[in-house]
């Protein structure tokens, strides 16, 4: 009986060689879903952002309905209402749609292999969002309110400010995206970082269309 028993844990000469073949280096990584880690990471991120954009909207929509429920927008302290500059923000608006179509051409471009549509639809993106924000940051200068005058003011700033930071943001993103695809770094096999960019881009802009019809229309 003992002179056919095999050793605990042991399979024999055979097996210690197959075990040798991932000594070196770990074993191919597997991923339980078709889609890259990558882009899985960026939607729970834009999820992520989608809450934190949530609660600075109940706060606007609460100190609209609690506070002013019948003049909306409520009047300054000199008693003059307050002027939303909507149509500078209908022409942001239309900027930074835009730029989700060059962005989308971006992205379709390096799938195809074709590295100038690349670089066109990178370099005019970047310089739409940031015609996007210095318009933004001059109807700051310019709207006549500040954030300490009412919470109307203070909701009216903490909304458009933060889609602001999250378009600096994006605008970094865009830079080394650019930067990249003039260096060559793209393929149509490896594009995920700019697939994943554009997604967050794209976040934005439709985050804005939802700040522009709450705070400039509604």
């Amino acid at each position: 009986m003992s002179a056919h028993a095999e050793p605990l844990g042991g399979h024999g000469p055979a097996d210690h060689g197959h075990g040798d073949d991932h000594a070196g280096h770990p074993p191919p990584i597997h991923y339980s879903s078709r889609i890259n880690p990558g882009i899985v990471g960026i939607f729970l991120f834009i999820g992520s952002e989608i809450m934190l954009f949530g609660s600075f909207f109940t706060v606007y929509f609460f100190v609209r309905v609690v506070n002013h429920p019948a003049h909306w927008p409520p009047l300054a302290p000199d008693g003059i209402p307050y002027e939303r500059p909507w149509f500078v923000a209908l022409v942001n608006t239309c900027i930074l749609v835009t730029s989700s179509f060059t962005m989308h051409w971006a992205t379709v471009s390096v799938k195809k292999g074709n590295r100038t549509g690349l670089q066109a639809g990178m370099v005019l993106t970047f310089l739409l969002g940031l015609t996007f924000l210095l318009t933004q940051v001059i109807e700051y200068h310019r709207i006549g309110f500040n954030t300490s005058d009412t919470a109307f003011a203070s909701v009216f700033f903490g909304l458009t400010g933060l889609h602001g930071c999250h378009v600096f943001i994006g605008l970094c993103i865009l830079l080394a995206m650019t930067v990249r695809s003039f260096r060559g770094h793209f393929t149509p096999e490896h594009h995920h970082g700019i697939e994943i960019g554009g997604i967050y881009w794209h976040f934005v802009d439709v985050m804005w269309i939802v700040v522009y019809v709450t705070v400039y229309i509604l």
